[in-house]
């Protein structure tokens, strides 16, 4: 698809009454909710219903499941993602109206206008550390407007129209889309090749790294001094503002000796954290309740930013230390019969490579010892194609890995490419690998797979999400069936209740429709 170039934003109270085309998203149904609370009429429609679409009817929206063109109404604005195509009945009629038609970056764009903005980007990472940094400012008392790609865990919108003057956002750069946000603070959590179907090279995606740090609204830039691409991002930002004279100001966090916030004495325990973070001399201990290196990074890089922003070093550490997740973050679906189910919306090589090493974490030194059991499912065809050794290597981590078929979403299927590419070329003496295209299968199968003691987690940013709570029944199933045989009391299933479920399944679905990017 052609990427994104900035529009000129308009104020949302000059957009009249803004229809959604895929509104159950989660990112899109927190920019819905936000026009919401300014009193702008809004109207949506998704493939599927969901919680969030519920969510919306009760506030007022006029709400719609399945696109049909005579749901637009009166509306004058109609607000759809990159991966609606140009043939939905929706964004057709739109068209042929002469309606407004925005990308939902430029919605999005239009309530930050007045508010200083920070946009968190980067290949990984940005839902999480989007979350640290808006729910740190909650905790802080600053009530910030926000807008992640997730949901923070337990809840039903990924969007908050604050009452104080920072709004805090999600930047994805899958489309190009991170260029139109008026950013005072720009966040790169990382620079790691991807999306070239859009962006052609890993050098044109890495430029568009280097437009997103030095648009003219930066004035600080908060980037990572460990990951490769964004320290080759750093010396170009710096040699720009050499060059130029003018510029962001650059502030790095890492375990990089010469970091501006620096990670010290990290150390991983089951599913938590410790570490020590300091900046300019100051600083001090942080705990968090969420695991793996990537998420101390996370915590690093919004502790950069909230201090930025005048938060004060203390209040900082004890907010990022209440950070509870989001939605399909290495979410806790449920554990039966001493297996733990969790799901992740990982789908990149790398970000599968950080989940199952803190999935390794979690289930080394505890007392049921265990394995680890991946479920992955791959995300889009080109992605397969392009990464699939990479995608392998990772799977490679676990003790028993369930490949599952391509999930396509917006992409039509390529000759060849399959999940199976992907399960034959996990290196031999690893992983143990199940390919299993049948996607009723595939919860059945990985409760054949699972014993007591063992850490299964659903990779993914496809439907894979829906299986976690079918292997988790599944388990449960095969528990009963045999308390039954043996004549003892059954064990009961840690599960979440109906509303978490259906959260991370319409998380799922919603992002589909929404194209929304990665984290």
């Amino acid at each position: 698809m052609p990427l994104l170039e900035p529009v000129e934003l308009v104020p949302p109270a000059q957009l009249g009454g803004v229809h959604f085309i895929a509104v159950g998203g989660s990112g899109m149904n927190g920019i819905a909710s936000m026009f919401l609370d300014l009193g702008v009429p809004v109207s949506g429609s998704d493939r599927s219903d969901s919680a969030y679409l519920r969510g919306l009817a009760a506030r007022g929206a006029g709400v719609h499941v399945g696109h049909r063109a005579e749901q637009l109404g009166d509306a004058q604005t109609v607000v759809a993602s990159s991966a609606i195509r140009e043939d939905n009945p929706e964004l057709a009629e739109a068209r042929r109206r002469g309606l407004r038609v925005l990308h939902r970056s430029a919605a999005l764009g239009s309530l930050m206008l007045g508010r200083r903005g920070v946009a968190v980007a980067g290949t990984h990472g940005k839902t999480t550390t989007t979350a640290m940094v808006a729910g740190a400012l909650v905790g802080a008392g600053l009530d910030p407007s926000y807008v992640i790609g997730g949901s923070f865990t337990g809840s039903k919108s990924g969007g908050h129209l604050g009452r104080g003057d920072v709004m805090v956002v999600e930047a994805d750069e899958s489309d190009g889309s991170f260029l139109q946000y008026p950013a005072e603070v720009a966040v790169v959590t990382n620079v790691d090749p991807d999306h070239l179907s859009n962006w052609g090279t890993a050098q044109a995606y890495a430029d568009g790294f280097v437009r997103f740090a030095t648009a003219s609204a930066v004035r600080v830039l908060v980037v990572s001094a460990d990951d490769p691409g964004a320290v080759e991002l750093t010396a170009t930002v710096r040699r720009h503002v050499e060059e130029s004279g003018s510029g962001p100001e650059v502030v790095t966090f890492g375990q990089a000796v010469d970091a501006d916030v620096r990670i010290t004495g990290a150390t991983f325990a089951g599913t938590g954290s410790s570490f020590r973070l300091g900046r300019g001399g100051v600083g001090g201990p942080l705990t968090l309740d969420v695991p793996g290196t990537y998420n101390v990074a996370n915590a690093a890089a919004a502790y950069a930013v909230l201090t930025s922003l005048g938060v004060d070093d203390q209040t900082a550490r004890e907010q990022l230390s209440t950070y509870a997740g989001t939605n399909r973050r290495f979410q806790l679906v449920g554990t039966v019969d001493g297996v733990r189910v969790f799901d992740d919306y990982a789908h990149h090589p790398t970000e599968v490579a950080h989940t199952l090493r803190a999935a390794r974490t979690a289930v080394d030194g505890q007392p049921d010892g265990g394995r680890v059991v991946a479920v992955l499912q791959p995300h889009l065809y080109t992605r397969t194609r392009d990464l699939f050794r990479e995608l392998a290597d990772a799977a490679s981590i676990a003790d028993e890995t369930v490949v599952m078929d391509v999930c396509g979403d917006r992409e039509d299927p390529i000759p060849g490419i399959t999940g199976a590419l992907v399960a034959d070329a996990v290196p031999a003496g690893t992983a143990h690998v199940t390919y299993e295209p049948d996607w009723d299968s595939a919860a059945p199968v990985v409760a054949g797979l699972a014993r007591p003691g063992d850490l299964v987690v659903t990779l993914g940013c496809g439907d894979v999400t829906k299986v976690a709570p079918l292997i988790v029944d599944a388990l449960a199933h095969r528990a009963d069936r045999s308390v039954r045989t043996h004549g003892s009391a059954a064990p009961q299933a840690d599960a979440p209740g109906p509303g978490d479920d259906e959260a991370a399944a319409a998380d799922a679905l919603g992002r589909h429709e929404a194209g929304e990017g990665s984290a």
